[in-house]
């Protein structure tokens, strides 16, 4: 089968040696995914709900770039630092997944690559 991987253009993708997501087959899986601005930075520091938005929105990016739609996702990771704060990212979650209804994880966290991410976001998705 052929592999397909997609860049977002995180700073961190040349140094960790990875790619946002990699496409198999039907199968798109997308890398943990953090609040990172186009130009760079932090999107929305100190609001989990905002960083969960723009995680989602890196993520669809890449499952779109790999031939992939919303709706095929089948599985969400939320990673948090402050599991009090799970409303917030769930309320962003079921906001962007209403009608397709991932399994979904939620897990606490010590930290990140950057201290001003609260939330990180991984998925995978199968191509229909």
């Amino acid at each position: 089968m052929d592999r397909r991987s997609v860049s977002s253009g995180s700073y961190l993708e040349p140094i960790l040696g990875f790619t946002r997501a990699v496409r198999i087959g039907q199968h798109i899986a997308v890398a943990g995914t953090a609040p990172i601005l186009v130009e760079g930075g932090t999107a929305a520091k100190g609001d989990v709900y905002g960083q969960t938005i723009r995680c989602l929105e890196i993520i669809e990016k890449a499952i779109v770039d790999a031939g992939g739609t919303r709706g095929d996702v089948i599985r969400t990771r939320i990673m948090l630092t402050d599991m009090t704060q799970w409303r917030e990212a769930a309320r962003a979650h079921g906001e962007y997944f209403a009608e397709i209804r991932p399994a979904t994880t939620v897990v606490q966290v010590v930290g990140f690559v950057d201290p001003d991410w609260l939330v990180e976001l991984e998925a995978d998705a199968i191509v229909s």
